[in-house]
Order: structure tokens, then sequence, then C-alpha cells
């Protein structure tokens, strides 16, 4: 029989260490494992904004599992089917969007438990996350390695987010700076200073109350900024940006140049 395997991104937290991170939106598994081989603490794959498949998730937890990279799996909400299936592919660190009260924070827990703790369906026996059957007393030990992130990113969720921070069995709490600042007002501008003051806030509320925060910028000195206001996860890039400022870049070194037989530039 197998061993339950264990959560570096979960242990790492609890020990206080800042994990950076990477955005993966480009839904293939060859772009994940190229990711994984850099050195990342975790790489989110994303299936809210993301045209993920469950099957696209997994495959992409296959890709990253032989390296050191800790894959979170975002699903599209909170459905608590959407969250079955995740968690039976073998995601072990999950964050879910849009949480808005306390009360769906705990229904978002309940989701991840087995019964009698939480409404999670029985199907261990067939599912990767207890290797088929074979991790020995999974179900029982399954809550321990289960890291519950959930997203603050609207004015109502600010409202309750002490309520959301005494909620047992969530881990940590992301602040969602593009929701955000649209639920603020200032849509598409992350970086007004009102918003910039509510993400400070945000976070050393969250690192007060014993919760990891975290954070996406893809701007280095708003994810440094992030860093020293508390933040212990952070996502530091997008995959698709990345990849889409590269191109240009390398474009740009070469479209101004003369085509090929141009008199012009052959002085």
């Amino acid at each position: 029989m197998n061993t339950i395997l264990a959560n570096p991104f979960k242990a790492a937290l609890l020990r206080g260490e800042t994990q950076i991170g990477l955005w993966l939106s480009s839904t293939t598994a060859y772009m994940a494992e190229i990711a994984a081989t850099s050195g990342y603490d975790w790489l989110l794959i994303d299936g809210e904004h993301a045209p993920n498949t469950i099957q696209d998730l997994y495959h992409q937890l296959q890709a990253v599992a032989p390296y050191a990279s800790q894959p979170v799996i975002r699903p599209v909400d909170d459905n608590r089917s959407l969250i079955k299936q995740v968690l039976d592919i073998g995601t072990r660190t999950l964050l879910i969007p849009m949480v808005e009260s306390a009360e769906q924070a705990k229904a978002i827990v309940s989701a991840t438990r087995y019964p009698p703790l939480g409404v999670r369906g029985v199907g261990a026996g067939v599912a990767r996350a207890a290797r088929w059957g074979r991790v020995e007393h999974y179900m029982a030990r399954a809550n321990d390695e289960l890291c519950v992130l959930i997203q603050v990113e609207t004015k109502t969720a600010l409202e309750n987010l002490d309520a959301i921070l005494d909620v047992e069995g969530i881990d940590g709490v992301f602040i969602g700076p593009a929701d955000l600042s649209a639920s603020l007002g200032y849509p598409d501008n992350a970086g007004h200073p009102e918003v910039q003051q509510v993400i400070e806030q945000s976070i050393k509320r969250i690192r007060a109350a014993g919760k990891a925060a975290g954070f996406l910028a893809v701007d280095p000195e708003m994810a440094k900024k992030c860093l020293s206001w508390g933040a212990n996860f952070v996502a530091v890039g997008v995959d698709t940006m990345l990849y889409t400022e590269a191109l240009d870049k390398r474009l740009a070194q070469f479209k101004a140049l003369p085509a090929a037989g141009d008199s012009k530039g052959s002085y």
C-alpha cells in the first residue's frame, strides 16, 4: 500500500515561508511541465478564466507531478460537484474564487471533507487522489494534507473579511486585484491609491488572523510591495502574458529592419 502524499506547499505556509508562484493559463500539459522545470514554488492551474476542462486539469497535474513545483487548481467556482472532481484527480491545494461570506467559506470547506465532517462524495477507491485505492486509510487522513485557499475580491467580501477569517479549515486568503479594483469603482486600475491601501490593509488583516495571504502581481514592483506588506504566497507572472511579451519583444527587434532585397538598407 502507498502512504498518503504530503503537501509541501501547505507545510511551507505553516512554517511561515514565502512561496513564489506562476499563473498557468495556457491550458496545456506541455507548457505546465516547462513551467515546472523553472523552479517556482507553486503553479496555479487556472480553471476560472482559462478554458480548462477537468481532463485538461488532470493532464497538467500529471505533467507537474515529477517536479518540486506544487500545483494549485482554481476551479471556475465553488460548485460542490466540481470541487469533488478536482480533489479526486489529485488536487491537494485549491483556490476558490469569488468568496463573499463566512457561510460560503464554510460550505467550501465542507465540500472538501468526507462525512461526517463534510459532504465530499466518497470515491477514493477509483480516484487518482488515493492512487486508485492503494493509499492506505486515505479517507481518514486526506484532510491533513488538503490546503483550502479562497479569493476575496469584492467590496462585500471585504466587509465580511473578519468573519471569513474565523472559518476553520480555510488555510489562506487570496486578494484578487482585478475584480477588487472594479468592485471598488476603479475598473482596470488596481494601482489606484485607494485600491492599494485596501490591498495592504487586507493582507495585514489576513496575516494577523494567522492565515496565509496571497496575491497575483504581473508587475514585479507590485509583487515586491505585496511581499513587503506580508503576503506569503505571491504569483509573479502569468504564462500567457510572459509568452506574448517575449514574442512581441523578439519581433520588435526585427520588424523595423528593411525587407530582404531592399536596396535602401544595403549601403
